[in-house]
């Protein structure tokens, strides 16, 4: 595996992609040349001055991981990515208390004139008069957006003792009173706030969200502070909102294009700007390069991604109970995908026991990579399976059962097809896959990977030593068998662990043998 880093990223994060794969530092990169270069690359690493537009994102041929090095992800083409079955991660928390900790930095700095002080007193001035401040404490901060870096500021601003509102709709109420904030419609906290803090992503609904007709609600005392995205403010309404004394300053560290080193934000003393200083912090460095290295790494080892923006999400806490069932789902689809014959309709999950408790859309979604990744000419994962399954018209249906007979988990795939039905039941132990129903078929076989031969035949003496005359005269060692029968000498199901495949001449001398009725090599 290849990787491109085309942003500064800390040396731990490095280390950790070095351990999986091969690593290419190249920054500073013009579109054209990433474009002419991506396609060696299975990973790409960026931060937020790379744009991976839909060209990049087509040039590169062998990506199965896009890795945003921060929380936002407005520089990657997601829609394309997903499209083209590519994973796009981002470290959502691992710059979350530095965003949080500039925020107050240049919430404080905005009430007591922190750097127009120090560039007088720098320049020969002793204007202490001019630079009277306001306390924090008793003032009413409106926070707008109550996600992981707002939840923060807020539970700083109240070691400030400051009074908190907020506006997010997709909050919950326990949640704001959790955090002590009283939930207001925008218009309102708008027009009570002393202090305006913005954590939002940048989407088409936020985009220039504090405009000319937002800032004419606002106090005229009031301090603006976006840490969050650029253009999420119409700077030139801020700007003359500034100027015309209708908003007593602002701070702004983002920016709609980056670098900047002109802005019409420049030209008033009165509003504060830093580059995109939100997440520089060593520690945060550190953190969000570890964790989109290790999300890389997780890829490339088959296991889905924490942090993940575009596959079904997994919390921390449930990853540990359904990471061994979504790779062991991906496995059973593909010998369903294998063993199926005709065209395909309709895929069945059969969820009982315990798993059918849990959020189960990543392991759909699993199941439909694993078989679709057989079937399919496009490259199909986690990310693209819906997708790929519905342009295919495939009909996908779960069903689930809280109890279950023999297993305290049991999954089963079932595939109806032209020519019948396929059905593959499998259960987690120790961590491993065993499947344990094969159509009517019962054993336990743990599957760790190579070649397995099915075969349906009658049970008859001899008829198991003559396949193994085959496999032998081939050269082909047998490391494990497992029969299963619906009756003695009645009809039965054979599976054999190959070390090595069989030719299909070899395969054809099996189904030449008398009360064979299929042989088809599967390979997990």
């Amino acid at each position: 595996m290849k990787v491109l880093v085309t942003e500064k990223i800390s040396e731990e994060g490095i280390d950790i992609l070095n351990s999986c794969a091969e690593v290419d530092v190249k920054l500073g990169l013009k579109p054209e040349e990433l474009a002419s270069v991506i396609c060696d690359y299975e990973a790409l690493v960026v931060r937020s001055q790379t744009k991976v537009t839909p060209e990049i994102v087509q040039a590169g041929k062998k990506l199965r991981v896009i890795a945003r090095a921060g929380i936002g992800i407005d520089n990657v083409n997601v829609d394309e990515a997903t499209r083209c079955g590519i994973v796009v991660v981002n470290a959502p928390t691992g710059n979350t208390i530095s965003a949080a900790e500039h925020t107050m930095a240049l919430m404080l700095s905005l009430a007591r004139h922190i750097p127009q002080a120090n560039s007088s007193l720098k320049s020969g001035q002793w204007r202490r008069n001019d630079f009277m401040g306001t306390e924090l404490r008793n003032k009413t901060l409106g926070i707008v957006g109550l996600g992981s870096v707002g939840s923060e500021v807020a539970r700083r601003a109240r070691g400030m003792e400051m009074r908190l509102i907020g506006y997010d709709p997709f909050v919950s109420l326990e949640s704001a009173r959790n955090l002590k904030v009283e939930l207001y419609a925008m218009e309102q906290l708008l027009k009570e706030a002393d202090f305006i803090t913005l954590h939002l992503p940048l989407t088409d609904t936020t985009r220039n969200l504090i405009g000319e007709k937002e800032l004419r609600l606002v106090k005229p005392d009031v301090r603006i502070i976006n840490c969050a995205r650029g253009g999420l403010i119409d700077e030139r309404a801020l700007v003359e909102a500034v100027s015309e004394k209708r908003v007593a300053g602002a701070a702004v560290d983002v920016f709609p294009k980056e670098p900047v080193t002109d802005s019409i934000l420049f030209e008033s003393d009165r509003i504060i700007v830093t580059p995109h200083l939100g997440a520089s912090t060593a520690e945060a460095q550190v953190t969000v390069s570890q964790d989109v290295a290790m999300q890389i790494a997780d890829v490339f080892h088959g296991k889905p991604a924490r942090y993940s923006v575009n596959a079904p999400f997994i919390s921390a806490d449930m990853l540990s109970i359904l990471a061994p069932f979504i790779k062991a789902v991906h496995t059973m689809g593909r010998v369903v995908s294998q063993l199926a014959e005709g065209q395909m309709n309709t895929i069945k999950i059969y969820y009982e026991g315990d798993i059918a408790d849990y959020e189960t859309n990543p392991l759909k979604a699993s199941v439909l990579g694993g078989i679709l990744e057989e079937i399919s000419e496009e490259r199909v994962n986690v990310v693209n399976a819906n997708i790929v399954a519905a342009e295919r018209g495939l009909t996908v249906v779960e069903q689930k059962e809280s109890s279950c007979e023999n297993y305290s988990s049991l999954l089963t795939i079932e595939a109806t097809t032209s020519k019948g039905t396929i059905a593959v039941a499998g259960t987690v132990m120790r961590g491993e896959l065993h499947i344990v129903r094969v159509n009517e078929y019962w054993f336990d076989i743990a599957p760790a990977g190579g070649y397995f031969l099915f075969s349906d035949h009658l049970d008859r003496p001899g008829l198991i030593s003559a396949v193994s005359r085959v496999t032998g005269d081939a050269d082909v060692d047998i490391s494990s068998m497992h029969v299963g029968r619906l009756r003695p000498r009645g009809q039965a199901l054979m599976i054999l662990s190959l070390d090595e495949p069989l030719s299909e001449d070899q395969i054809g001398k099996i189904l030449a043998i008398p009360d064979v009725y299929s042989a088809k090599l599967v390979k997990i």
